[in-house]
């Protein structure tokens, strides 16, 4: 993961990687669609930390609990 010029915060490139694995195929009629693809995705991802952590650990930052 990189940082967006000017930002302190990583540009989300790991985990978009993993959102767009999953639609990458998907053949969708319209913008809401996608959209749901996404999110739901995402939604996903937030549950199974070990996604998180993996691409967390790729920046070489760590959470502050």
């Amino acid at each position: 993961m990189t940082s967006a010029p000017g930002s302190s915060e990583p540009a989300p490139q790991g985990i978009w990687s993993l959102v767009e694995r999953d639609i990458g195929s998907l053949a969708a009629a319209d913008l809401t669609q996608i959209t749901t693809a996404v999110k739901h995705r995402l939604k996903t991802i937030q549950y199974r930390s070990h996604l998180v952590d993996g691409c967390l650990a790729a920046t070489g930052l760590a959470l502050n609990s």
